[in-house]
């Protein structure tokens, strides 16, 4: 069942290697803006703000368009010392798709050009890149690099949203994939957009350029405009890179100042929060200073002992301009190697590792030789025994030679510096067959306090015994006398149901896997539950809406209901929203039409579990909501209701709620429920609206996105 025609559109984006640029009139400015960079989801967040919008409108090719509802638009760029960044609003009423991916201009699509040493060449050379990308039946196509091939498009991301009027396309590249480097303040690039207008099918009717009036500037960057990279007045492009591991105790701390910059302070240390809230004051300020760079971890400097292996830093430049204006910096990160091994390859947990396996890891900070053991018995490696020694390596690997099936192996490295050894965490595979693909994952985090536990058996296996509890060690050595082993599971019966487990607690589980002769013992698995009681994650819904699997089959909207201007959904798989979400990898979209006398529009889940809104204390429910910027400023609220008598309604406090461009977490006492009569114990529905039943009259379109409806303890 499709329940909308989705758009496509296709991106061409003409790249070059990036130079120093003669000197040209500029056309444009691209701003480096300090409050961070845009999200790339299709939804036109605040950083965009400090972006000029350009009218897009010169007929190039085909017919003029008939108005602007027909075709037109806006585009806008940012940048940082990574990527570049494009945003392009377009106004297309009729939108088509069905040229094949070889012809993406003869549908409605966008063209996004970069010259990025602003050459100026009359053709596209070996400094040039294109790269075509489209939205497919929803489906994020790879771009294709028609001038300089798939080296061009590393890197690249985009996203579309569709809107009552057209589309919005949203894109970042990074500076590596155009020049092989990051950009200057300061430098020109080419640039140009355009627009291409399908009303029909089959070829294009109109293709709208920004800048040019040439047709053939598709494939001339002469005919482009010159753009200048304007920097923010904050600090940028850190040295060490933010997150790299640096390789040694002592480090030179570089970036590139802001543009207004006379003076820098820097703050230094350990703890995240402690960098980011200090002042002048702090333990963490390391001075004033006129250089952009500094030395820490050589005597004289801060750190004067050297940095210690195995710890992550933080850092922060505030820049001081003339006037004593202070522009706080962005918090950056490095971390120094430990002395132990790390990266382990296979990672820790792997399954379904080859037989043939080479052991890989990443060296301990100043490692000379690495003692390696191996073993299929985890006492035997925690012990450091002869039978799981496996000698020692010059290098970071290792030929475990050939591995049996159906088995778990663990494995140590111990690096030896030349004055001390240091023992390594033990980590573990399993090969192919072994018992495998838990439920839930490994290392798992906010699972439900009622969940079951699930896996796959053993190939050869005859039977499963399952272990189970709170001590990471009392589980791991647990036999079928110990508290911890929770009975036999006969094949096909794969799963263990815990009963109701404690809030935000961990737990630790097994499965061995039994044969006639002997038994595996499998590895130790955990998780941790949740602080918070689950609504909805809407992570659940598929698009099998044969089967009432979709979004809108649960959250009933306003199909059929005349006073109920909701729709939950899209109308062509995928029905959830999958590019725009708070947390994991759905949210609901909910678009409102409060038009033609329909007044209020709302979208309504019956509760079959978490009906008590009593349980573990809670005392909040939490949303979050996205909207945007083009939507009709409607009140938002929530309407509680029990099995009878009326909903309560709250609600939210910003009457432009559903213009927030930004996820918003909206926090609602349940008290504010339980005031006007509800029941919090055998709650039956909770609805989402926006319109009258919010307080006010209400009139206009927009849509929403909702995630992650939880109830948590005040």
């Amino acid at each position: 069942m499709y329940r909308q025609l989705l758009f496509v559109l296709s991106l061409v984006v003409v790249l070059s290697l990036m130079g120093k640029a003669p000197a040209q009139d500029t056309d444009v400015l691209i701003r480096n803006p300090d409050i961070g960079m845009p999200v790339i989801d299709g939804v036109i967040d605040e950083p965009w703000s400090y972006a000029t919008e350009q009218e897009i409108g010169n007929t190039v090719a085909g017919s003029t368009p008939s108005n602007s509802a027909d075709c037109s638009g806006t585009w806008q760029a940012l940048w940082s010392y990574d990527y570049i960044y494009a945003l392009v609003v377009v106004n297309d009423e009729k939108l088509n798709n069905d040229s094949g991916s070889s012809s993406k201009w003869n549908d409605d699509s966008v063209e996004f050009y970069i010259d990025g040493d602003n050459s100026k060449g009359t053709t596209c050379d070996e400094n040039d890149h294109q790269y075509t990308c489209r939205w497919n039946n929803n489906e994020v196509e790879e771009p294709s690099a028609i001038h300089n091939g798939e080296p061009s498009i590393v890197g690249f991301e985009y996203a579309v949203t569709t809107t009552g009027t057209g589309y919005i396309y949203e894109a970042r590249i990074p500076w590596t994939s155009i020049m092989g480097e990051a950009p200057l303040a300061g430098q020109l690039i080419g640039i140009e957009v355009f627009i291409n207008d399908d009303d029909d099918g089959g070829d294009r009717d109109s293709q709208i350029a920004w800048f040019g009036t040439d047709g053939n500037g598709w494939q001339d960057p002469s005919l482009w405009a010159t753009a200048l990279l304007v920097a923010g007045n904050k600090a940028g492009a850190p040295e060490p890179a933010d997150g790299s591991i640096h390789p040694d105790t002592w480090a030179t701390l570089r970036w590139v100042a802001g543009p207004t910059a006379v003076s820098h302070d820097v703050y230094m240390g350990t703890d995240y929060d402690a960098v980011t809230n200090a002042t002048t004051d702090s333990e963490e300020f390391r001075g004033n200073q006129t250089l952009n760079y500094v030395v820490v971890g050589f005597p004289g400097f801060p750190y004067p002992e050297g940095l210690i292996p195995g710890t992550t830093y933080y850092w922060r430049v505030d820049e001081i301009n003339a006037e004593g204006t202070v522009y706080q910096g962005v918090v950056w990160r490095f971390s120094i190697p430990p002395k132990t091994a790390y990266a382990p390859d296979p990672a820790d947990g792997a399954e379904f590792v080859g037989p043939e396996v080479i052991l890989n890891w990443t060296a301990g900070y100043g490692a000379k030789l690495h003692h390696v053991y191996l073993s299929d018995n985890w006492a035997d490696v925690e012990a450091s025994a002869t039978a799981a020694y496996k000698g020692a390596r010059g290098l970071a690997t290792f030929s475990a030679g050939t591995l049996a099936q159906e088995k778990v192996y663990y494995w140590r490295i111990d690096e030896f510096d030349g004055i001390g050894t240091y023992q390594g965490d033990i980590w573990n595979f399993t090969t192919p067959g072994a018992v495998g693909n838990a439920k839930p994952t490994n290392a798992a985090t906010g699972v439900q306090m009622t969940t079951t536990l699930t896996w796959t058996p053993a190939s050869t296996a005859t039977s499963h015994q399952v272990y189970f509890g709170t001590d990471k060690d009392a589980v791991r050595n647990a036999t079928t006398a110990s508290s911890e082993y929770k009975g036999s599971k006969a094949l096909g019966n794969e799963s263990y149901d815990p009963g109701q487990l404690d809030w935000y607690s961990s737990y630790y589980w097994r499965v061995d896997a039994v044969y006639a002769t002997n038994t595996v013992q499998g590895p130790v698995w955990s998780f941790t539950t949740a602080d918070f009681l689950l609504i909805d994650d809407f992570e659940s819904y598929t698009d099998n809406d044969a089967d009432g699997e979709a979004i809108w089959q649960t959250w009933v909207d306003g199909y059929g209901i005349a006073d109920n201007g909701a729709q939950v959904g899209y109308l062509m798989p995928p029905y959830a929203e999958q590019a725009a979400v708070h947390s994991g990898i759905q949210a609901m979209p909910l678009i409102y039409e409060n038009v033609n006398g329909v007044s209020n529009s709302e979208a309504t889940l019956s509760l079959t579990t978490t009906r008590d809104w009593t349980a573990e204390g809670v005392g909040q429910l939490s949303l979050w909501f996205q909207g945007g910027s083009t939507n009709a400023a409607n009140p938002m609220y929530v309407a509680v209701s029990n099995s009878s008598g009326s909903p309560a309604i709250v609600t939210n406090d910003d009457p432009e709620a559903a213009l927030s461009r930004q996820w918003t977490e909206w926090i609602i006492p349940l008290q504010d429920f339980s005031d006007q009569g509800i029941n919090l114990g055998n709650v039956n529905k909770i609805a989402i609206g926006l319109g009258s039943k919010g307080g006010a009259s209400s009139d206009g379109s927009g849509k929403v996105i909702i995630d992650d409806i939880r109830l948590y303890r005040p």
